[in-house]
């Protein structure tokens, strides 16, 4: 993707209740405590880590026990850092005290609270691509005598680029319209789908176990993002870690025959809002769900213009319920009004809004029964809500209906099976068809008879459709 991609609308849960799941995120909320502990008398190095005598007082303020206690007390410290929970008043000193950040978290709104875990799920993201330490400790222990970050094969670019990429598989994965929604995704297919082309055949034994080898980085970072609340993670079976670690056949990573024990993970609800916040800054278009509740008619029909209908129907319900359906259809019609490009597809998008409105909308359609641009749709819609007294279309009305629906759906789908279907039922309904379509004072006509040419499967008909088109152009002089 370049960072100027449109990615499938995301459907976000509301603020108040991700920033409440941002403070309950076993992570965030311990560095919220520690902040909240911290006082006059903690005092810090000179990296801004907890002094080593602080260490077990700030365990005890968290209630941890167990081997790992201080690591974890250490790592809730340096998020509160970075967030901006504390801050460091005097490095000579080593004090500390209350950040900025700190107050909003009681005092501040829902978006407050997500700034600030915002900047605490960058820290822990830097701390997932860093280096495996415990590969030069054990260098370390042969012998050598500095630290020596080459021996890693470390590239921090390629690390963070690497996460990166599948975080965003992950967010396609859960945004699309044919995402799997709360299921998992199995650790080995996101490791695939950025390691493996869309257009390889079977993969080698050496993707097979690059794959393999990026599945089990993957663990470890999934397992270091989960705190946040970034992920829900189940972790790769200890036994798959035991097989891909031995001297014999590796792990294979696109095994699915007990896929559960190589990882799965999805995104929370959080985790999807902190993933688009992170595309949004680094320039891509990552729409949400709800952006044209409060903008007009136009803004919803340009901006869902290129939703799949799932998002579309989401986007539009939402409009509706914030509008009298009077109203909502009146300023609907208005809006789809027009001889641009794009006013077909407008007026598709006006025909779909409008079937979601109740009756009481009956009195804003039947103001445009006389309308050359609507008044087709109008009487299509009083008749699927069984209006009574609804006049017939004249034919000229009628036959710029058709076009005006081809085209919509020429630009909303190109050439489809769907479009295909309606170009053969067109010419079998109406015979003589092509001798008065030509003469329809729509501005697509031309372009909707060359497509009809073009798609329908009767050589016949193809050319008369053709021969149509040339006769609409020539009479509006091109």
């Amino acid at each position: 993707m370049s960072d100027s991609s449109t990615l499938p609308p995301a459907r976000l849960h509301p603020e108040a209740e991700l920033a409440r799941a941002a403070l309950s995120a076993p992570l965030f909320s311990r560095a919220v405590r520690l902040a909240r502990w911290a006082g006059p008398d903690t005092r810090v190095e000179a990296g801004g880590e907890l002094a080593e005598e602080q260490l077990g007082a700030a365990v005890a303020a968290l209630g941890l026990s167990g081997d790992e206690a201080a690591a974890d007390a250490g790592e809730a410290w340096r998020v509160a850092v970075d967030a901006g929970l504390v801050e460091i008043t005097d490095e000579d000193a080593g004090t500390v005290a209350a950040g900025e950040e700190l107050a909003l978290l009681t005092g501040g709104s829902p978006q407050d609270v997500l700034g600030a875990w915002l900047g605490a799920l960058e820290t822990v993201l830097a701390d997932a691509s860093a280096p495996d330490l415990g590969a030069l400790v054990d260098a370390m222990a042969e012998g050598e005598d500095e630290l020596d970050l080459s021996a890693l094969d470390w590239d921090p670019e390629a690390e963070a680029e690497f996460l990166d990429g599948v975080l965003g598989n992950l967010y396609l994965l859960t945004v699309g319209e044919d995402a799997p929604g709360d299921t998992p995704v199995p650790l080995p297919a996101l490791a695939a789908s950025v390691l493996i082309p869309g257009d390889m055949g079977e993969p080698s034994n050496d993707v097979l176990q690059q794959v393999s080898d990026a599945m089990l980085r993957l663990d470890d970072q999934f397992r270091l993002l989960e705190p946040i609340g970034l992920v829900a993670y189940r972790p790769v079976d200890e036994t798959v870690l035991t097989d891909a670690g031995s001297d014999e056949e590796p792990a294979d990573a696109v095994d699915d025959t007990d896929v559960a024990r190589y990882g799965m993970v999805r995104l929370t609800p959080l985790g999807l809002y902190g993933l688009r916040a992170r595309l949004l800054e680094a320039g891509f278009t990552a729409p949400a769900v709800g952006e044209f509740a409060d903008k007009g008619a136009d803004a919803l029909f340009d901006g869902t213009a290129g939703y799949p209908p799932g998002a579309a129907h989401a986007e539009t319900e939402g409009w509706l319920a914030r509008r009298e359906p009077p109203a909502a259809a009146r300023e609907l019609l208005a809006a789809a009004r027009g001889t641009d490009a794009g006013a077909p597809l407008r007026r598709l998008r006006c025909q779909q809004a409008l079937a979601l409105v109740g009756a009481e909308a009956e009195p804003a359609l039947r103001e445009v029964l006389d309308d050359a641009e609507l008044g087709g749709l109008a009487r299509v819609w009083l008749a699927e809500h069984g209006a009574r007294d609804v006049p017939p279309p004249p034919e000229s009305m009628v036959f710029w209906l058709t076009v005006d629906t081809v085209a919509a759906q020429l630009a909303a789908e190109g050439n489809s099976e769907e479009l295909q279907a309606l170009v053969e039922g067109l010419a079998a309904q109406h015979s003589g068809f092509f001798d008065t379509a030509w003469r329809v004072g729509h501005p697509a006509t031309a372009d909707v008879l060359e497509a009809m040419g073009r798609l329908h499967p009767d050589k016949k008909i193809a050319k008369e459709a053709r021969k149509a088109a040339f006769k609409a152009r020539s009479q509006h002089g091109g």
